[in-house]
């Protein structure tokens, strides 16, 4: 595994997974219930966006960088949300001044989100990213960080103690089969845990087996958003990605729907987000 999101933090992808992210967080801990989080590939934690990797690539710059630069005044509710928790994490772990220094991944937002009493276990398998996750952590037992195969993590720890859970699943999508892979662990997850709600980001390079993952859901509950920087991306940069929630929340495909246009529009000049809604069918045989 050669991965590292510290090029990629902060970027187009990040916005649309991160304000569903934290959208989800919120309405799933709206009720007074126990919540169990398990992110199954959990990076680093967070991320300097000054060091080399971030300057590299300049993702986050034409990402997070234009949103928080803009006015609080007409921002959708589930944006500000999100930009209020980077900007959060970034003053209590980055230097002082009015620029964005340190970029929060899916465990810092999660683990923000907790309550008393909730469960959340991130899973990272690259050594050196689970090393900085453990470092990220350290001597905060809200958060357990295992160095493990988030896939399998799926099998072993669904259905939880709590009945509710929100599982996030962003692999780094590396291997040829990573689509493959992906859905089998999500199958065995609604076998295992059919009432869970589970965020899947996904990158669209190739629609062929796009299609396959999708289609693979015939039956479940789940909402589709993409998001397409448009034929102006340079050639090789990733331009279209997705995210796809099985058993969203009540309200949650509201809020995005304000949200992702809203983002989308900041974006640049042909930028645009979609959204799917499958029909529902029989549920799928295990």
């Amino acid at each position: 595994m050669n991965y590292r999101h510290g090029f990629h933090a902060g970027n187009f992808a990040d916005l649309l997974k991160h304000t569903a992210l934290c959208e989800l967080l919120r309405l799933l801990t709206a009720k007074d219930k126990k919540l169990f989080v398990l992110d199954t590939h959990a990076g680093a934690g967070g991320y300097d966006l000054a060091g080399s990797q971030a300057r590299r690539t300049g993702e986050a710059e034409a990402g997070i960088g234009r949103l928080i630069a803009e006015p609080r005044t007409g921002m959708p509710d589930a944006v500000a949300r999100y930009l209020a928790a980077v900007q959060a994490y970034d003053r209590k772990f980055g230097p002082a001044g009015g620029t964005l220094h340190r970029y929060p991944g899916s465990p810092r937002l999660i683990r923000a989100a907790l309550r008393p009493g909730d469960r959340f276990i991130a899973c990272e398998r690259h050594p050196e990213e689970a090393l900085k996750l453990k470092r990220e952590f350290a001597g905060d037992r809200a958060v357990e960080v295992r160095q493990s195969d988030g896939y399998h993590a799926v099998k072993e720890l669904l259905p939880p103690v709590e009945r509710r859970a929100l599982v996030l699943i962003d692999p780094p999508f590396e291997a040829n089969d990573e689509f493959e892979v992906l859905t089998r662990a999500v199958r065995h997850g609604l076998r295992r845990f059919a009432t869970g709600c589970y965020a899947i980001w996904y990158p669209i390079k190739d629609e062929a087996p796009v299609a396959g993952f999708l289609e693979s859901l015939a039956g479940v509950k789940c909402l589709d958003m993409r998001l397409d920087l448009g034929p102006r991306t340079p050639e090789g940069k990733l331009a279209m990605c997705g995210l796809v929630v099985i058993n969203p929340p009540w309200k949650f495909e509201e809020a995005m729907r304000e949200a992702l246009p809203w983002i989308a529009a900041r974006l640049g000049d042909g930028v645009r987000p979609t959204f799917r809604v499958p029909a529902l069918a029989a549920a799928p045989q295990a």
